[in-house]
């Protein structure tokens, strides 16, 4: 269920709302809209890479906006204007993500602009996360845009990341929750969470405890078209991993492009550092969703 925004302004030209979220489970956060300042050619659910708060894509929203694409960009469950944080006594996994929050998030982007192409996307993890939900939600999307996206299959990878895959959901049922920000993997994170990210990652199969869908099975079916970006010096997402994971929607039409330094001003092309110039990113997804 969504109220109505509580405030509005201008940015960049742009219209910026916040909207309150309010799950079944009583967690509550805002989804944070970006309307562009002239006509409005489609609407993106944006959510974010593991650990890292809405805020920090306000440069993409806004670069979108300014291509007629109306952004709303999710709140993880447990950071930013979240009402959770992870702790021994409060746990969440990709039930509660899959099944309540994403849903929650594109219902109200859905009610804030109903006549508007509908299109979900994602960073890192939340790419995989928006990718599930466009195989799981019944709203009808036009598409899946992916940045620095894949799954997390060790097979994947170096030899050194399955050590973390299993390191990983240990010191989170130790600690009771994942120390993300000490150890340099996300943010506190919910040891829910990380159990099943960590599964995934050792059996290249999506599920989350307690979700009575067959995600495997519903990604087959899932056939939205995708667009997926590379960085080309990613090692977080590998061209491999990104393979991996379209490979499980065999009949969504697809389209894969490679970003390097010289598409960023000069910065590094890797995980995070495009977030801060995101100009071209935002430029190629756009031109995805209006082609011609």
């Amino acid at each position: 269920m969504t109220d109505s925004p509580t405030h509005a302004t201008t940015l960049h030209r742009s219209q910026r709302q916040a909207i309150p979220l309010h799950m079944a489970d009583g967690a509550s956060a805002d989804l944070v809209l970006y309307r562009p300042p002239g006509d409005e050619v489609a609407a993106l659910l944006w959510v974010p890479a593991l650990g890292v708060a809405a805020r920090h894509y306000e440069p993409l929203a806004l670069a979108l906006a300014d291509h007629g694409i109306a952004v709303a960009v999710h709140e993880w469950r447990g950071i930013g204007s979240s009402n959770r944080r992870a702790g021994r006594r409060a746990d969440w996994g990709y039930r509660e993500l899959l099944t309540d929050d994403l849903p929650t998030s594109l219902r109200a982007l859905r009610a804030a602009v109903p006549s508007l192409p509908l299109y979900v996307g994602g960073h890192s993890l939340g790419g995989q996360l928006a990718t599930l939900l466009a195989a799981t939600t019944p709203l009808p999307l036009a598409g899946l845009a992916l940045v620095g996206s894949g799954s997390p299959y060790w097979r994947c990878f170096k030899p050194w990341v399955g050590m973390a895959l299993i390191a990983a959901p240990l010191l989170a049922n130790l600690v009771g929750w994942l120390p993300g920000r000490r150890v340099g993997f996300g943010g506190n994170e919910a040891r829910g969470v990380i159990g099943d990210w960590s599964r995934t990652g050792r059996t290249g199969r999506y599920a989350g405890r307690g979700i009575g869908v067959d995600l495997e099975a519903a990604l087959h079916k899932q056939r939205a078209p995708v667009f997926a970006l590379r960085l080309r010096d990613d090692w977080f997402g590998p061209e491999a991993s990104l393979a991996f994971l379209l490979d499980k929607m065999p009949d969504a039409p697809r389209r894969s492009e490679v970003i390097a330094p010289e598409n960023l001003a000069g910065a590094p092309a890797d995980h995070f550092a495009w977030m801060k110039v995101p100009a071209e990113i935002a430029l190629r997804i756009a031109r995805w969703m209006q082609p011609g």
